[in-house]
């Protein structure tokens, strides 16, 4: 069993426009789509789509998250969020001659929801935790630290780099971009060389793993005295939304299933390729997967020393 924790979840809200309104004019649309979303409710759909035993879970309030209860149950999700005052935030996207982006912060959360959380975790006894996405006011790191934590399954963390850097209890493994990786070690990614270094800085602060996901150069996992690269499928690319997700949805998968780091690491990367190949939120078919996992080439590099 894998549980997925979001602590400021949203509903992603997009619309198109021909061009964006002058001052004090209306622009009309219609066009407006409605998104369950953060990363782990992202990845816990597409587990499911993968057939893996499932329950997402974290922090919903008001009628938003009532709205994204029934989007999880109308995908076949199973999932037990706690109800918090103030409301489960509402993320716009714009689309006209550019894309705009309006996020909210989200709803101020008292810490002891993250007392009550844990509780619903511990209820299903999972192997696996994934904590993923950005932190509502109210709580830092340390809400992701008592969670690791408070039980024996192994924690996996996909956040902004600024928290990578904060947490302080011991992990699974964590899965940075590249922007992110920078960010958690202040360190360069340039290069593939640059990103396996940093990587490595990274692993040293608590995490067993790194995964770091490249974009059109693949991924990277950074083990102790280990390192390996898998580059990205050749597919024709719809639509990159999602692409880290999913990678990271494949490689926990086959972690669960006892699978070691090379194997993981392929399935993510087919994963991946299958998400990009089609447009928006659009589940994918996964019935050849098998085939597309055995076409990822892997390759193992050195770990190369840092300067003291």
């Amino acid at each position: 069993m894998i549980v997925t924790v979001t602590l400021n979840p949203a509903v992603d809200h997009t619309i198109q426009v021909d061009a964006m309104p002058e001052p004090e004019t209306v622009a009309r649309t219609d066009t407006a789509q409605f998104d369950a979303g953060g990363k782990g409710i992202n990845v816990a759909q597409y587990l499911v789509g993968l057939g893996a035993e499932t329950v997402a879970t974290g922090l919903l309030g008001d009628f938003l998250g009532d709205y994204i209860r029934r989007e999880l149950d109308t995908d076949d999700i199973d999932s037990e969020f706690i109800e918090i005052q103030g409301q489960t935030r509402l993320n716009t996207t714009i689309l006209a001659d550019a894309e705009y982006k309006i996020n909210h912060n989200g709803p101020t959360v008292d810490p002891a929801a993250v007392d009550e959380l844990i509780e619903v975790i511990r209820g299903y006894n999972p192997s696996m935790v994934l904590i993923g996405g950005s932190l509502p006011p109210g709580l830092d790191y340390r809400a992701i630290d008592r969670i690791a934590a408070a039980g024996s399954w192994a924690t996996s963390v996909d956040v902004g780099g600024e928290i990578l850097a904060q947490l302080e209890a011991k992990y699974a493994l964590c899965k940075p971009n590249r922007v992110e990786l920078a960010a958690a070690t202040g360190g360069s990614v340039d290069t593939l060389e640059d990103c396996i270094v940093a990587a490595d800085q990274l692993r040293e602060g608590g995490f067993e793993r790194v995964v770091t996901s490249l974009g059109s150069e693949g991924a990277l996992v950074v083990s102790e005295g280990s390192c390996l690269h898998a580059a990205a499928l050749d597919v024709d690319i719809a639509d990159t939304v999602g692409a880290g997700d999913a990678m990271l949805s494949g490689f926990l998968l086959e972690l669960s299933h006892g699978n070691d780091a090379r194997a993981s690491l392929r399935r993510g990367i087919a994963v991946a390729a299958r998400i990009v190949s089609v447009p928006g939120t659009r589940m994918p078919a996964f019935d050849t997967l098998d085939e597309a996992t055995q076409q990822v080439e892997i390759k193992e590099y050195s770990v190369p020393k840092r300067e003291p």
